[in-house]
């Protein structure tokens, strides 16, 4: 049964309620200015918590948000779902084993096989391989439901980190404005020597070359698909079907619509931060995390629109150093923090993006390109496998 359209309501937004952002907060309007980000965000969260979606139960997918959210951690997020857990009367053992972090003390295997999964996608989403996903069919958990739990885990990823960086920005609202800084030009350095535009570069495994992408389990026929998967993959990408990619995520359809509407605006919306800039922060979080698809295509992208690919070959090498400009190599450095540590990121972190010249349009477009990559990476990662050219 399909879904109901989901209706975007600001104030009950929780993303909002969870940073503590208030209307008459500066954090808050530069939030609200990417809202239709802030609106798919919040419909992503009531697609994935709707009682009436099949597949896990409501307790099942809370259980998993409580056991992400204190692996990350974030405490804040971590009582919002053990509350939720409480109000729908789910077991005190089943929330005791989430809380606790040991999912082999579950009473029921396909519960602990559920958390497991969730353990390697949170802590280190390159473990989450075909044998660990083929784990969930073994322990009973349907194709959709896959999609549900594999969805869910990433977009935790992406809220936990989400929440993390707006804490950050409104921290630094209370700090006295220091002294304007002129900002840089946005990727416009020179190329670095030896580096030809449009050349092949690969590093430790990782490419800027065009790589295809294979699902690990079914994906949805086109010629079976009902009219609301249709009309999904229609308005998610020009390519959708006929990519393994979103045929696999349609088994879910209404939450694959709130995230390719996230993903767009995040990425392609006019203004703010440069595109090229918001797609060297991708690079750098899906180098970080091991996503050598997600690295090929977003380097490409960079490369096209910046017209240069000097800073690629050095995210690839070691993106700790990445950077031709001094507001590249903050950019690479905000990027690696919230993927690795999204709990340590504070007001100094966002002070150092400042300091190179952005802005708060252009740190926010930041955060949600960083954020939507822990989002995507799992996905590329936990579901399928790269196909290298010529394999």
């Amino acid at each position: 049964m399909a879904q109901q359209p989901i209706v975007y309501d600001a104030a009950r937004d929780l993303v909002d309620q969870i940073a503590g952002l208030k209307p008459d907060s500066r954090t808050y309007a530069v939030r609200h200015q990417r809202d239709k980000v802030a609106a798919a965000t919040q419909g992503s969260y009531d697609a994935l918590f709707d009682p009436a979606l099949a597949g896990l139960t409501l307790a099942e997918r809370l259980l998993v948000a409580l056991y992400a959210s204190r692996l990350t951690p974030a405490p804040e997020l971590a009582a919002h779902y053990r509350q939720r857990l409480a109000d729908a009367g789910a077991s005190a053992a089943d929330i005791a084993v989430a809380g606790s972090g040991k999912p082999a003390d579950a009473a029921d295997p396909r519960l602990a096989a559920i958390l497991e999964f969730t353990r390697k996608l949170i802590e280190k989403p390159v473990e989450g391989d075909e044998a660990a996903l083929k784990t969930l069919p073994a322990a009973g958990v349907s194709t959709p439901a896959v999609v549900t739990l594999s969805q869910l885990i990433a977009f935790l990823s992406y809220q936990v980190r989400l929440v993390a960086g707006l804490n950050a920005m409104k921290a630094l609202e209370s700090r006295p404005s220091g002294p304007a800084v002129a900002p840089p030009p946005a990727c416009t350095a020179p190329a670095a020597q030896g580096n030809t535009l449009g050349a092949v570069i690969k590093a430790h495994g990782f490419t800027n070359e065009t790589l295809e992408w294979k699902a690990w389990l079914d994906v949805v026929d086109l010629d079976k698909a009902t009219p609301e998967q249709i009309a999904v993959l229609e308005e998610s990408h020009p390519k959708a079907k006929v990519s393994d990619y979103y045929l696999f995520l349609v088994h879910q359809p209404e939450i694959l619509r709130q995230r390719s509407t996230a993903f767009n605006a995040i990425m392609y919306a006019p203004g703010g931060m440069a595109r090229a800039e918001r797609e060297l922060g991708a690079t750098v979080v899906s180098r970080v995390n091991g996503c050598v698809y997600c690295a090929s295509v977003h380097a490409q992208r960079f490369e096209q629109l910046a017209k240069r690919n000097d800073v690629i070959a050095q995210v690839f090498e070691d993106p700790a150093t990445a950077g031709i400009t001094e507001r590249e190599k903050a950019i690479a450095r905000f990027s690696i923090q919230i993927t690795q540590a999204p709990a340590s990121v504070n007001a100094d972190s966002v002070q150092a993006l400042k300091d190179v010249g952005l802005n708060e349009a252009e740190i926010l477009d930041l955060l949600h390109s960083d954020a939507i990559f822990a989002w995507a990476n799992r996905l590329m990662l936990n579901l399928g496998e790269p196909v290298f050219p010529g394999d």
